[in-house]
């Protein structure tokens, strides 16, 4: 008889050890909830004796999504087009597709952000014959100071 019982209860044991533990969830409880940030419109404009340079950025989540750039310099052809990149830290790398003198080119560009202004950075750089011309080495930039754009009120 103990035997018996011995057998029933490791029986017992084995079978609600296996039986599945059901949970009970609000339906969408398990879902992560992200929440993006509208996207933001940054202005900057730097103006040289006679020439302006004009920087809009796009930003979405801390990220540059667009932007547009032009130099506009006096008695010379103008330089306008889009910026495709990203913020590393305080400096914006991206490249500059414009046109000019009926041309349409690729450049690589670099701003240093300081405070409310962008400081373009300068250095040595390559064409790769394919239209597009890149920093040599970015470590190598000088952000002199030489050309500034400060923060202004984006034009609707």
């Amino acid at each position: 008889m103990k035997k018996v019982i011995l057998l029933g209860a490791v029986f017992m044991t084995v079978f609600v050890s296996c039986k599945k533990e059901m949970k009970t969830e609000e339906p969408g409880a398990s879902e992560k909830i992200v929440v993006e940030e509208p996207e933001s419109q940054e202005c900057y404009r730097g103006i040289l004796k006679k020439d302006t340079i004009s920087l809009t950025l796009n930003i979405k989540n801390g990220q540059l999504s667009s932007g547009n750039l032009s130099y506009n310099f006096y008695e010379k052809d103008k330089n306008k087009g889009t910026l495709v990149g990203e913020l590393k830290g305080d400096t914006l790398f991206a490249d500059y597709t414009f046109m000019s003198e009926g041309t349409s080119s690729v450049r690589e560009v670099a701003f240093l952000k300081k405070g409310d202004s962008y400081v373009e950075g300068f250095g040595d750089v390559v064409d790769d014959n394919k239209g597009k011309v890149t920093f040599k080495d970015k470590k190598q930039l000088k952000f002199d100071g030489n050309v500034v754009l400060s923060k202004v009120d984006c034009k609707m």
